[in-house]
């Protein structure tokens, strides 16, 4: 057979493949469609596939199976309908193809032409110290999720599908997409209530950023399923019968922790995969019309056969999470004392859970005021996108606090509850009622007590808001609110206040310019603003208006024409700071697949440091990143800051490796605690510096109520060599646990 023939072949077996999926997608739709919808989903279809030809996946196959699956996503696991899939069909075709969105318009129709249109990236942000090009991107995403939140519930799709099939793409890339999920798809597929793909998105993201620690957790899972079964059908047993007694009609499910879950519980307990105590989930769904009712008896009914722990009940039945989500949630002392988390939901509730946002609508007609709860959130990201002058970085990291956070429940005077972010004050409270009501607060009244506005709210608390037409925002305040909304309209009125004052600054520019005989045009300013290094006109006029800056100091400036010369000294001042700074960054940044080898044969042109957050050692999984300042820095893949750096400067990112080299030592350290006894400081020096020949740089332990815990700074040369050290010393008598230490 010719090659000709082969790839003939190839192409057959492809276009059958493609149908096939097609035709599953339209099976999985069936129960939606109307008359009419099959020809226009045939259309999207067609559209996506003659667009995406000629293209293939990193994998190699062909590009629309990628679109298919989105699609399929969007039915199957998100429970949307015909105009999401089409537009799933689509979403690709305008950034990447021919196609345009007036095409898609005349098609189908504005409706999906505007969500196609929030789907497709924006590439023509230019990087400034505000912004990237992938903020601008979220914060789109955002805009559009308090128009029509189908947009983002597709790119939730998209990522899915993109995470599931990573395996191809380079390990830079995999950094990338995985930090950009952690930071915000997985935030945010919880706050809309899509549990079960939060779940799976953080699983993926670990997978590819502590590949290590996910496969050994996934293995323990494997090798425990056996006993995890067994014990879970001895703990059902009983409450089945129960239940089919009082003539129930339930089904029981019983699932491990997810592997992220149980690293999380590790990492913050200081716990090991063992003794992480609710390893075991349950979930009882009832078949029922007294959904309150019931749930409460089948809970009564637990704890009648099992203990349970009192700070571990979370009744979401008679007060939904602002996501939607309801179900009653206990941990109970199961057989053989081990922990089990027990959920209790109605088919309703469960569906609402796995489905979030999709389902919330569907079950929204007729419903009780405690399911407009998610609308209210969407209401509220629509109150914080009116700001328009909020950057999209602070924005993005001020939103992520308030959809991330565990939520208290707080009530006006009048008894209407408000749901907060944990941490919020008076003053997030005021702002959350009303804007003009926390642009005047002065103080509350919680729980009938006079306090001051930035008391942190408590669960159940009732507030009146105390106001006075003089008061107005300071600056202060921003370290006193912890939501967005409330950030978002106290930087607006500060900045309003700039404004007045800045108007003042102006004027006198103004008029030493004309004095100068110089024009006040936008190159004349900006040229001041760099002199100065202020960011932004209206920080130039501000300045001058409080005197930082002496209106006499502008007539040092030279002028030829009717440009403005800068003094000749401080003119090459300038452009050094900015060049380090951020305006030549693109220069610094290695040309895409450069890869860069720490401490090689051959020393590398490109300086660097080790960043100081997390200390990476020879051995450590690493990437490089140019910084605004500082040049090249290199962090590990599971630093603290890789999540943030990775999803909102992904273009900054340097590959980067070890090269095997024995000769220079890296400074690194452990914390260790465990039971103070006699010699114990001994037994770990010997360790140290005895048995492994380290050099220590220092050592630093506190005691107390017969325990100690502390810090050892030592000098290794590799990972193995720390990984060693940490083995050797939890093994010995009296030391509870050694962890490798992240600096902050």
């Amino acid at each position: 057979m010719t090659d000709t023939e082969k790839q003939i072949l190839r192409e057959e077996e492809e276009k059958k493949l493609i149908l096939r999926e097609y035709r599953s997608l339209l099976r999985a739709l069936k129960a939606k469609l109307k008359k009419g919808d099959k020809r226009l989903v045939r259309r999207a279809f067609e559209i996506a596939a003659d667009a995406h030809k000629h293209m293939r996946r990193k994998s190699g196959e062909p590009y629309i199976f990628h679109p298919l699956a989105v699609a399929k996503i969007v039915i199957e696991e998100i429970g949307l309908g015909v105009t999401s899939v089409i537009c799933a069909l689509l979403h690709d075709t305008v950034e990447d193809t021919e196609v345009t969105l007036s095409e898609i318009e005349s098609e189908f129709g504005i409706g999906c032409a505007k969500i196609v249109e929030g789907l497709t990236k924006i590439s023509n942000v230019v990087e400034t110290k505000n912004t990237t090009q992938q903020a601008e991107n979220f914060k789109k995403i955002l805009l559009t999720l308090a128009d029509d939140p189908r947009v983002i519930l597709i790119k939730i799709a998209d990522r899915l599908h993109n995470m599931r099939t990573m395996d191809s793409m380079s390990r830079e890339k995999q950094l990338k997409i995985a930090s950009e999920t952690t930071f915000l798809y997985a935030p945010l597929a919880m706050r809309l209530g899509l549990y079960e793909i939060k779940s799976e998105l953080e699983d993926l993201s670990m997978k590819y950023t502590e590949t290590t620690v996910f496969e050994e957790i996934t293995q323990k899972l494997i090798d425990t399923r056996r006993e995890r079964t067994k014990y879970i059908n001895e703990f059902i047993k009983p409450i089945k019968e129960e239940l089919e007694r009082n003539n129930f009609q339930f089904q029981i499910l019983g699932r491990p922790k997810a592997v992220h879950s149980i690293w999380h519980k590790m990492k913050t307990k200081h716990v090991t995969f063992e003794e992480v105590y609710d390893l075991f989930a349950i979930r009882i769904i009832l078949n029922t019309q007294n959904e309150k009712e019931d749930c409460w008896k089948v809970f009564s009914i637990i704890t009648n056969y099992y203990q349970h722990s009192l700070e571990r009940l979370r009744d979401w039945v008679s007060t939904p999470k602002s996501n939607g989500y309801e179900a009653l949630h206990t941990t109970v002392m199961g057989p053989g004392g081990k922990w089990v988390e027990v959920q209790i939901r109605t088919e309703r509730m469960n569906e609402i859970a796995e489905k979030g946002l999709a389902a919330h609508w569907k079950y929204k007609e007729g419903s009780n005021n405690q399911e407009s709860k998610l609308d209210d959130w969407l209401k509220h990201i629509r109150e914080l996108l009116q700001n328009p002058e909020s950057n999209a970085m602070d924005f993005i990291q001020d939103l992520k606090k308030d959809i991330m956070g565990d939520e208290i429940y707080v009530y006006t005077p009048e008894g209407d509850m408000r749901i907060l972010p944990t941490g919020s004050t008076a003053l997030d409270f005021a702002f959350d009622i009303h804007s003009e009501l926390g642009k005047h607060c002065i103080g509350a009244k919680v729980n009938y007590k006079l306090l001051p506005i930035g008391h942190v709210l408590r669960n159940a608390d009732q507030i009146e808001i105390i106001t006075s037409k003089k008061q107005k925002p300071h600056a202060d305040w921003l370290n006193m609110v912890v939501t967005a909304k409330a950030k978002s309209r106290i930087k607006y009125y500060l900045k309003e206040e700039k404004r007045v004052i800045a108007a003042d600054g102006k004027e006198m520019l103004f008029r030493k310019l004309d004095n100068m005989k110089v024009k006040p045009n936008a190159e004349n300013i900006n040229e001041l603003v760099l002199h100065f290094k202020y960011a932004s006109p209206l920080d130039l006029y501000y300045a001058i208006a409080i005197h930082n800056i002496e209106i006499k100091d502008i007539g040092k400036f030279g002028v030829i024409g009717d440009k403005l010369i800068p003094p000749q000294e401080t003119e090459k001042k300038t452009i050094h700071k900015e060049e380090v700074f951020d305006f030549d960054v693109s220069k610094q940044i290695p040309a895409k697949g450069y890869e860069l080898v720490l401490f090689g044969e051959k020393s590398d042109k490109i300086q660097y440091k080790l960043a100081a957050c997390c200390q990476p050692i020879p051995g450590d999984d690493v990437f490089g990143f140019v910084t605004s300042g500082e040049g090249l820095k290199i962090h590990r893949t599971n630093c603290p800051n890789a999540s943030t750096l990775l999803a909102n400067y992904g273009h900054r990112v340097v590959k980067a490796k070890w090269a095997k080299n024995k000769e220079i030592s890296f400074l690194t350290g452990v914390r260790i605690n465990g039971i103070d006894d006699v010699g114990i400081i001994n037994k770990i020096t010997n360790v140290v510096s005895g048995e492994m020949k380290m050099n220590m740089r220092s050592m630093s332990i506190e005691s107390g109520d017969g325990l100690f815990e502390g810090t050892i700074m030592v000098f290794v040369n590799h990972k193995e060599e720390l990984d060693e050290l940490c083995d050797r010393l939890e093994a010995l008598d009296g030391i509870n646990k050694v962890v490798r230490l992240d600096m902050d």
